[in-house]
């Protein structure tokens, strides 16, 4: 339970003065919805604004503080173009102000025709006119106030301003409690960083280096120690060691022998099955390096050994093709294997029930429901968790409770991470790594094609789908956004569909579950021959048929998640495509990575190459995919700060008496602090 100490900083924002449904949106939408959120909204930037008396005396692209008078308001044609009011100084120069969405009904109060303003923000040029798109602040008194110095930049989102949010931040510091300290004394002198409330309330009236440094210090610090009770917990618990006497295996029939990194994987697993510390093992290899045929051979040693083993999936779809794979795989080898998910019903469901029970099924295939607590086994002792990053740790240990004795793990990933950052996300794991592709696998035509060629990509699309072949089309976004030109997978989809009819579905991430798979499926059996798509099909179904891809504003994505795509098409021996199209405002580095793309398809080296070109924001769960582990520390401070964090964690396990003592009691309140209280739980299920 967490500590009462907490209860303020965990309080709903809607406790917060002035937080009501209306303001509550925006602030969901940021993932602001506790105290302490808002307080660990650390600016992005901060700003030093000039007064200036006229426009004349500023520079584009300066943040200044100017009075304005307006003299008219314009509408947009349509309705969703820009809402401008056009303002003078006070030589007569004019300026828009221009807002974009919803926020055009806030000009409309806060800047009555003639009547002066005093506004600040950033000065820009649209055609021929000085602009400032959405002012920061908008005042009828003077502009001292604004022009003062360091005033920290929010992230926002519609319907929120910098005020108002600084105003919310300014109510979350005020409730801060009294920690006590959980850094290691001589780390806090050596570092010379302020207590933990102090070093939040610093971040948030300048740039900080040292408060910074502390709170990205505290978070590594509880990811790392968090990660060492999971790796103590799973050495203290008894698992059953399984030593499989090879008769299943050497039944099965593979299509192409194992490649050295299998054949090497296999062994680290098999080595860490035959010991009684049960298992805790992350296999990573990229998308088609083989992970199936390694997971297939763990589970038929499990079931050799007179045990069982299960295979968790993070979709119904995907879990649908893992079964298919491995029980055309296992069917040599004799061993029963079932799918279960949470579309099973009735007698059919019953019947699964009954087969994990009684022992009759050996490995069973399935999403969450197969951790349910109506699902009992006779006695399961392996655990294969495919894209492991879409589970959090307390679905695996429940999934883990599911044995007479814990079962061993073994998590599977297809996103290729960084040497330097495999600690920060997996380090209570033994890693193991497929860095080879099988045989008979074709390299992919990779090419880079410039946004204006649309038409001809469309063209060549038609031409390959009528030629019997699939595609895909991914969009870095769902739907268009008012104040950005993103390509979005509706608009796409609807143009693509008034081209080729109903060959063409859709999949995002925001579709109705049923819906998705439903357009999965089409595309899977062959009905559908293009599917348009954002990146929820970066781990997705294997098409053969599939052999072409179009990535619109690939200069968007991550090099790691572009890989990522690019795999769903490399899937057989036949000749793949896959098209880059980038945009026009493309930088230095942008070209750089796309050029990367056609280079190598070795993904280990494009997550290298993309943490130094890029920064790890993609690689670290992905913020464009998924969740990232850490909030406050950048790739630098990881690169630099969890060494140290991590040899703290381990002095306070080993020296300073785990959780227990003052100093413990500190430190379980951190983990606490940021959400790794699972860490805390391990500890008391012993």
């Amino acid at each position: 339970m967490r500590p009462e100490i907490l209860n303020p900083l965990f309080a709903e924002t809607a406790t917060l003065d002035g937080v009501g449904p209306k303001l509550g949106k925006p602030l969901d939408k940021l993932g602001l919805t506790r105290v302490k959120d808002v307080a660990y909204h650390l600016p992005e930037r901060f700003v030093t604004r000039r007064p200036v008396d006229n426009l004349d005396a500023a520079s584009e692209g300066e943040q200044i503080v100017i009075a304005l008078t307006p003299t008219e308001h314009r509408a947009a044609r349509s309705g969703r173009g820009p809402y401008r009011v056009l303002a003078e100084d006070a030589v007569g120069n004019v300026c828009a102000l221009t807002y974009f969405g919803r926020a055009s009904y806030t000009a409309k109060k806060q800047l009555p025709v003639g009547e002066r303003r005093w506004i600040a923000g950033r000065l820009d040029r649209y055609g021929d006119m000085l602009q400032i798109v959405h002012p920061d602040h908008v005042s009828e008194e003077g502009g001292d106030a604004l022009g003062r110095l360091c005033e920290p930049v929010y992230a926002l989102s519609e319907g929120l301003t910098q005020p108002k949010l600084a105003g919310l931040v300014t109510q979350a510091l005020a409730r801060l409690p009294a920690l006590s300290e959980w850094i290691e004394p001589g780390q806090l002198a050596r570092q010379d960083w302020p207590a933990w409330a102090d070093a939040l309330k610093l971040a948030h009236k300048d740039e900080h280096a040292a408060a910074r440094e502390r709170l990205a210090y505290d978070e590594l610090l509880a990811n790392s120690l968090a990660l060492m009770l999971v790796r103590a917990d799973n050495r203290r618990r008894k698992g059953q060691p399984l030593q499989g006497d090879g008769r299943l295996r050497a039944k099965l029939e593979l299509p192409f022998p194992l490649t050295g990194a299998q054949t090497r994987s296999i062994g680290e697993i098999e080595g860490d099955l035959a010991q009684e510390t049960p298992m805790l093992r992350l296999l990573q290899g990229d998308v088609g390096a083989g992970k199936t045929v390694v997971a297939l051979e763990a589970m038929l040693i499990a079931v050799e050994a007179g045990k069982q083993a299960a295979l968790l999936a993070p979709t119904e779809i995907l879990a649908r093709q893992h079964f298919e794979t491995l029980r055309a795989m296992a069917r040599p080898t004799g061993a029963e294997v079932a799918l279960l998910t949470g579309r099973d019903k009735g007698r059919a469901r019953e019947s699964i029930l009954m087969g994990l029970m009684d022992g009759s099924i050996d490995i069973v295939v399935g999403t969450h429901a197969i951790f349910q607590e109506s699902v009992a086994y006779r006695d399961l002792a392996l655990v294969v968790i495919d894209e492991q990053h879409r589970f959090g740790v307390a679905q695996r240990l429940q999934l883990a409770g599911k044995g007479r004795r814990t079962p061993h793990t073994l998590a599977m990933t297809a996103t290729p991470i960084p040497r330097t950052l495999t600690l920060a996300q997996h380090g209570e794991m033994d890693v193991s790594r497929l860095d080879e592709m099988p045989p008979g696998r074709q390299a992919i035509d990779t090419r880079v094609v410039a946004q204006e060629r649309l038409a001809d990509v469309v063209e060549a699309v038609g031409r390959h789908i009528a030629g019997g072949q699939q595609a895909y089309w991914v969009c870095p976004m769902v739907r268009e956004l008012e104040s950005e030109d993103i390509a979005a997978a509706e608009a796409r989809y609807a143009m693509l569909k008034e081209r080729f009819g109903e060959a063409v579905v859709l999949v995002h991430g925001q579709l109705r579950p049923e819906l998705k798979d439903a357009a999965m499926e089409r595309f899977a059996g062959g009905d559908a021959k293009l599917l348009v798509a954002t990146t929820v099909i970066e781990v997705g179904v294997d098409v053969p048929a599939a052999t072409l891809m179009v990535i619109e504003q690939a200069e968007r994505f991550g090099l790691a998640q572009l890989h990522q795509l690019r795999g769903r098409v490399g899937r057989g021996s036949e000749k793949s495509t896959c098209l880059l199209l980038r945009g026009d405002a493309l930088s230095e580095t942008g070209r750089e990575r796309l050029a990367l793309m056609r280079e190598t398809q070795d993904g280990f080296r494009l997550a290298e190459e993309d943490l130094r070109l890029r920064g790890g924001g993609e690689l670290l769960g992905t913020r464009q995919s998924g969740d990232t582990p850490f909030r406050v520390a950048t790739l630098e401070q990881i690169q630099r700060l969890l060494p140290l964090a991590h040899d703290d964690a381990r002095l306070l396990i080993e020296r300073d008496g785990g959780l227990e003592g003052e100093r413990g009691a500190a430190a379980r309140i951190l983990l606490y602090l940021f959400e790794r209280d699972w860490g805390v739980q391990l500890l008391r299920g012993g």
